[in-house]
């Protein structure tokens, strides 16, 4: 009978959750779904110089906004507790006990200059600067008397002298030669585990069935192969995703536009865009469509439907993807997420607390909406004006010598004109015949100086919204 599948996701709180970290979780969040298997999440946290609370603190609230709750792990345990690296150093240990007791691993006390010694020699010699196995010829007796002295000490793994071939669900067949390797470090000298012995010794210990992670992962898989086999432990499944990549085919980093997926969150991006987004990079069921619920993600996804090719990231499709996403909200839903940030960014502004100017404001910007925070952008338009350098475009348009005769003529009637659609249609008619101005000169300069651009939203919504008297002192300035 096949076991039950169990995934993990294992993070280092030394920074934000990034899209590519995002990603693994998602992966392995939708197979144990698709399966009705466990989610485990684990905090890799055994580099203490660099681990902080603040940072696993980001990472779990972070994972909660994406919806990728967890089975086990941080905050509800569960029967392989505790979920942080750093409260299991005494399972670390027992582990290298044991690779002891069955002559899998063995003491070293070389020094460090004893160490750089052998790799210059053996550079010198054009050999791999692997340890030459000086303590592994150590007797009994030698290494009782040096513990005796309590001198300094690794622990390193004896490497057998033989190919491993890992079968990856995504990479395929990967050979790792036998002479690749030397023996290498489990425990260091004070006494704390290196990272590949850790993922192991877990993975292990939590009934881990399949390890989806990055590809730059894949050659940490030789040295853990050679550890699960001494620990006599069944190696998981492995299946190693590419990288992610901007849009310069270039590794994705800050300067293709935000990597924090806490970033995107305040940056207006519905979590179910962020998930769909995510989802199509490097997977596709082979089919055209773009768009997935969540539960037919969880129906859907398979490992053998993702690429071994980099995927994309591509600001501009994750935008247009999020903008469906606010479009497709109930419209109770959209008002309270839009009230809230419109709230935030104009505390002394009374309009924005008042339901009916909340439901005409989106009813005139929804069809232009990326992301909510692009509500705010509008809003200040609406509130503020436009303040800054006009683009060509725009100071084109209101350069013609019988535009400020128009737009004044405008303003004037924009006095004694009910502030209504008909009233607006009637002033511009009226000022345009007055003037001499005709077709988009009519309408474009009003919106420029409305709004400081050629484009934008419906004219007349914007107008009923900026309100009589500040749209007068606009086209007046």
């Amino acid at each position: 009978m096949e076991s039950r599948v169990r995934v993990r996701f294992a993070p280092s709180p030394t920074g934000y959750l990034h899209v590519g970290g995002a990603r693994t979780a998602l992966f392995n969040w939708l197979f144990a779904k698709r399966h009705g298997g466990s989610f485990i999440l684990r905090i890799e946290d055994t580099d203490l110089d660099r681990s902080t609370a603040e940072a696993e603190t980001g990472l779990l609230r972070d994972l909660e906004w994406l919806g990728l709750t967890w089975d086990e792990g941080p905050g509800i345990g569960g029967p392989h507790a505790p979920y942080r690296q750093s409260e299991r150093l005494d399972k670390y240990h027992g582990a290298a006990k044991l690779l002891l007791e069955k002559g899998s691993a063995y003491y070293c006390f070389c020094t460090e200059e004893e160490l750089e010694k052998k790799r210059q020699e053996a550079e010198s010699e054009h050999r791999s600067p692997h340890y030459d196995g000086t303590c592994l010829k150590l007797t009994p007796e030698e290494i009782q008397q040096r513990l005796a002295e309590n001198r300094p000490k690794v622990v390193r793994v004896k490497v057998p002298n033989k190919d491993y071939i890992l079968n990856d669900n995504i990479r395929g067949s990967v050979e790792f030669k036998a002479d690749t390797l030397g023996d290498f470090i489990v425990l260091r000298s004070n006494g704390m585990p290196v990272y590949n012995f850790c993922v192991v010794v877990d993975d292990a210990d939590m009934e881990i069935t399949h390890v989806i992670r990055a590809e730059e992962h894949l050659p940490n898989t030789h040295r853990q192969m050679i550890l699960y086999e001494a620990l006599g432990k069944p190696v998981p499944v492995f299946a190693h995703v590419s990288l992610i990549l901007g849009a310069d085919k270039t590794k994705l980093s800050k300067r293709h536009g935000a990597t924090s997926v806490g970033q995107y969150n305040d940056d207006g991006f519905l979590c179910d865009a962020m998930i769909n987004y995510l989802a199509m990079l490097g997977w596709n069921e082979g089919t055209d469509q773009e768009t997935y619920t969540r539960k037919e993600l969880c129906e859907k996804f398979s490992l053998d439907r993702i690429s071994k090719s980099p995927a994309v990231f591509d600001q501009a499709k994750l935008r247009w993807m999020n903008g469906n996403y606010i479009r497709a909200l109930p419209a109770d839903e959209l008002e309270r997420m839009i009230t809230t940030r419109l709230v935030a960014a104009f505390p002394d502004e009374p309009r924005v607390k008042e339901s009916e100017f909340v439901k005409k404001f989106i009813a005139l910007i929804h069809l232009h909406l990326a992301t909510l925070n692009d509500a705010v952008k509008e809003a200040t338009t609406i509130f503020s004006g436009f303040s800054g350098e006009l683009d060509e475009e725009a100071r084109l348009a209101i350069s013609a010598p019988e535009i400020a005769p128009y737009l004044a003529e405008l303003a004037r009637l924009f006095a004694e004109v009910p502030w209504t659609r008909d009233g607006f249609n009637g002033a511009i008619k009226a000022a345009g015949k007055a003037t001499g101005v005709k077709g988009k000169a009519l309408y474009m300069p009003l919106r420029v100086k409305l709004t400081g651009t050629c484009h934008g939203p419906d004219l007349v919504g914007t107008l009923e919204l900026i309100g009589q008297k500040e749209a007068i002192r606009r086209l007046l300035i």
